[in-house]
């Protein structure tokens, strides 16, 4: 069964080919005459295929997880991390101490054990006494010697288990011998009934075949009349202990080597043995020695204490068996800060390497477990615990299966996914045959653990199978959404903002975080700098800081840094590779170009109050109100025309330092084109996209409250009702829930005309004018706008605002940055927006 003492994980198994010490069908070990003697032969051999069916599949799935590399201490919580595991192991621990102790405390008859028949029964004698305090001393004595044992360490263990195997070994011998070598015999029995007790015989018949078929009855110790479902969930209790092996990976030299073998080893050894006990049983046995005496084989044996023997050892080895394996999965906690600092005494270890202040923390939860007194009663618990790890073993190899992760390569072969599925479902139905009640709060303990220590518990650097199955499963549907059959009916806005040093873009960064609405969102830096003049990449030691700034800042972003000549070439090479397939930024997000010096808005934020937190990040400082720019007026606009140039949206953000989403939220939108006010229009492309981003905002929870307004710029004499019904069924076919307010405006367009007469006087100079719009714009006609959008709306929490497409002269590029600064000049946080595509559409 392997080597390093592995072969000494048997000897837990060994116990259940025994009896059944304690009188409860509940017992971790398997009661094979209740067993038998309740199901028949038939029903009993059909009940080890179905259990060692579902015990099968999770020992494959064990063993192709333990022979994928090395496996450090904690054995199953190095297979699959928070697990009850450790919890399983110590209520065990306790219960078999207390199985002990009743097989102990069990009165022995004065008279021979075995009468000839006819003979009388006699009276018996109780060797110990008997009472809660007496059983808790033994019990604590009990744990004294496997606490002991397990101080030493894993090498005495190993060689102590090796001992009690073979006596267990011993001890199946004459089990065996006694079926052929006891003739009939009756066998004296004393039951429990009311007040007093009732004296039947039972009989030791020899090989006879009249146990074949399944009669039902009573279990005398509980009282409940026995079935099948009932039968095999206290059979499958003396399944459980496969991972006992597993459980010592950190003290054997080849774990990967020993865990396979010496696993297989016992499931193939306890299954054949149980077989042939159940036969002999079933021959030899007559019906009521079988329903009613759960420790007839000490009365049979050619040598009674032979069988107590076997009992002792076997259940004091599964006591220091579990035991030592909860100590090393709590010192693999502890070694991983999973609870911080609560268990960081249980990293201490001695010389040799062994956890001894884990095996002490464990030693005391086992005791506080035995002053319950009523240990029969954490039976079931136990059994459900183990079958929930089981379940999360084969549920932890069939996502590495499904992952189709490359370095997922088990030297063990003989598992599929379809083994890891059945276990999954063989363990979830018996725990739900052994108690509905236990494993639905099991399940929900175990999901509650999951989710705190999620929330809660520090990052780790072990591997997630969750990012190999998201992984997995995004390639798919990546690749399946096909750019081809993209809609406008589900267009939705993906974004990519554009920060030079996140200091000074906070609020705007958490401000286009609601404005993506559920869409694809890039955080995108170019780095100015030659990679042929670096020793290195210089952004590999960046991307902590920023991504440590998107989770500080709890936003739904990715983050894409590149290195570049020049601002422009950057933000054309992002605006090119950013996003993959179907999901590519559609809009870009710029902050706007003006004199004002930047202000570091991180150090006052409140998800970086910490020092230590903000320490981490490693951004410059914010630039000086005297440094030089990274790129010109000229450039900016350039960048500008790029995008629109590559069909993509563009935004230009102002003066949102001044941005507070605790106010109260409104939403003002001017959907007229305020630099071609002969135009006059409010239904073009770029109106709409912007009527669309306002109405996006407004759908966000924490801006569902805002007042949306829209200003509808009219002249005196024109129809301006006619213009507000049109506006109003607009809106009404998009769906958006919008007020109208009409702002007169005579007094503002009229500078633009007079400018434009004054054009017309001197035709000479009109080339001199901004050719973008075909139009002359004066500083005079862009004051008075802007005033008349400070009159009419004070001071809203955020405004949109149409952008103009940039001049097809690039000469006229810093005029056209300087319109756009007048009108927007004092206006507060401002989108300027232009759209290149249609985005909204009134059919379902």
């Amino acid at each position: 069964g392997g080597e390093d003492g592995a072969s000494a994980r048997c000897s837990p198994w060994m116990a259940g080919a025994l009896c059944h010490v304690s009188p409860s069908p509940y017992f971790p070990t398997l009661p094979a005459g209740f067993v038998v003697g309740q199901a028949g032969l038939y029903e009993a051999l059909g009940m080890f295929v179905v259990a060692y069916v579902i015990i099968g599949m999770t020992v494959l799935s064990v063993c192709a997880i333990s022979t994928n590399g090395a496996l450090d201490a904690g054995g199953a919580y190095c297979i699959l991390p928070w697990h009850p595991c450790p919890g399983a192991s110590l209520l065990s621990a306790a219960h078999l101490a207390g199985g002990v102790c009743g097989a102990a405390l069990t009165p022995w008859p004065l008279n021979p054990p075995c009468l000839p028949a006819g003979h009388t029964m006699g009276s018996s004698f109780q060797v110990l006494p008997r009472s809660y305090w007496y059983e808790l001393l033994y019990g604590t004595a009990l744990l004294l010697v496997c606490l002991l044992v397990c101080l030493v360490g894993a090498s005495i263990y190993a060689k102590a288990t090796f001992l009690i195997f073979l006596i267990v070994m011993l001890v199946l011998v004459t089990v065996f011998v006694s079926f052929f070598a006891v003739g009939p015999t009756v066998v004296p029995l004393l039951l429990p009934e009311g007040n007093g007790s009732l004296a039947i015989n039972g009989s030791f018949t020899g090989f006879r075949l009249d146990t074949l078929r399944a009669a039902y009855g009573v279990d005398y110790t509980t009282g409940r009349v026995m079935t099948f479902s009932t039968v095999f969930a206290v059979m499958f209790n003396g399944c459980t202990g496969i991972m006992a092996g597993s459980n010592m990976s950190g003290d054997l030299k080849r774990p990967s080597y020993s865990i396979p073998r010496g696993t297989i080893a016992a499931v193939l050894f306890t299954y054949l043995i149980y077989n042939l006990l159940a036969f002999t049983l079933c021959c030899t046995c007559d019906r009521i020695l079988l329903q009613k005496d759960y420790g007839f084989l000490r009365d049979i044996n050619v040598w009674p204490p032979f069988v107590i023997i076997g009992i002792y050892s076997s259940t004091l080895s599964a006591s220091m068996s579990n035991l030592i394996g909860a100590s090393r999965i709590l010192y693999a906690l502890a070694k991983d800060d999973i609870f911080g600092e609560a268990l960081a005494p249980a990293k201490k270890t001695s010389h040799s390497g062994n956890p001894w202040v884990a095996v002490i923390l464990s030693w005391v939860v086992v005791q506080l477990v035995l002053f319950s007194g009523k240990l029969n009663t954490i039976a079931a618990i136990v059994t459900i615990f183990f079958l929930l790890v089981y379940a999360t073993v084969d549920l932890a190899c069939l996502a590495l299966e499904w992952a189709s992760a490359p370095n997922f390569r088990p030297t063990f072969q003989y598992f599929t996914w379809h083994t890891c599925v059945l276990g999954i479902l063989g363990c979830g139905v018996m725990m739900f045959l052994i108690s509905p009640i236990y494993a639905s709060a099991s399940v929900v303990f175990m999901l509650l653990l999951l989710l705190a220590l999620h929330y809660l518990s520090p990052s780790s650097s072990w591997g997630y199978i969750s990012q190999a199955l998201i992984f997995h499963q995004v390639r798919k549907y990546l690749l399946m959404l096909d750019v081809r059959k993209e809609h406008v009916k589900f267009w939705r806005p993906q974004m990519l903002l554009m920060v030079q040093n996140p200091r000074s873009s906070v609020q705007l960064i958490s401000f286009i975080n609601d404005l993506k609405k559920s869409g694809l969102y890039v955080l995108g830096h170019v780095e100015l700098a030659e990679l042929d003049s670096l020793p290195s990449d210089p952004l590999q030691s960046q991307a902590d800081s920023w991504l440590l700034l998107v989770d500080r800042l709890n936003i739904k972003a990715f983050v894409n840094l590149t290195l570049a000549d020049s601002v422009r070439h950057g933000v054309q090479q992002l605006l090119f590779i950013s996003g993959l397939g179907g999901m590519r930024p559609n809009t870009i997000v710029l902050g706007f170009y003006d004199s004002a010096a930047p202000r570091d808005g991180l150090a006052q934020h409140p998800a970086f109050e910490g020092i230590e937190e903000a320490a981490q990040l490693i951004f410059p400082p914010v630039r000086g109100a005297a440094a030089p720019r990274r790129l010109s007026p000229r450039e900016y606009v350039a960048v500008v025309a790029d995008a629109v140039k590559m069909l993509r949206n563009v935004m230009l953000a102002r003066s949102f330092e001044h941005f507070d989403k605790a106010r109260a939220p409104s939403i003002d939108v001017w959907p007229l084109n305020l630099l071609r006010p002969d135009s006059a229009r409010y239904a073009d492309t770029c109106s709409l996209f912007l009527l669309q981003m306002a109405c996006v905002l407004s759908m966000v929870r924490s801006w569902r409250h805002a007042q949306l307004r829209l200003f509808l710029c009219v002249e005196t004499g024109t129809r301006t009702r006619g213009h507000e019904d049109k506006l109003r069924q607009l809106l009404k076919e998009l769906r958006i829930q919008a007020a109208i307010r009409m702002v007169p405006w005579d007094a503002v367009v009229a500078l633009h005309w007079q400018k434009q007469q004054e054009q017309r006087a001197r035709p000479g100079e009109a080339a001199m004018n901004f050719p973008g719009n075909a139009t002359c714009i004066s500083d005079e006609y862009l004051k008075a706008a802007n005033r008349l959008i400070l009159e009419q709306s004070p001071s809203p929490t955020i405004r949109f605002l149409y952008l103009p497409r940039p001049p097809a002269d690039t000469s006229f590029y810093p005029s056209y940055l300087h319109q756009l600064e007048l009108l927007t000049r004092d206006l507060g946080p401002t989108l300027l927006v232009h759209g290149v595509s249609a985005v909204t559409s009134t059919e379902l």
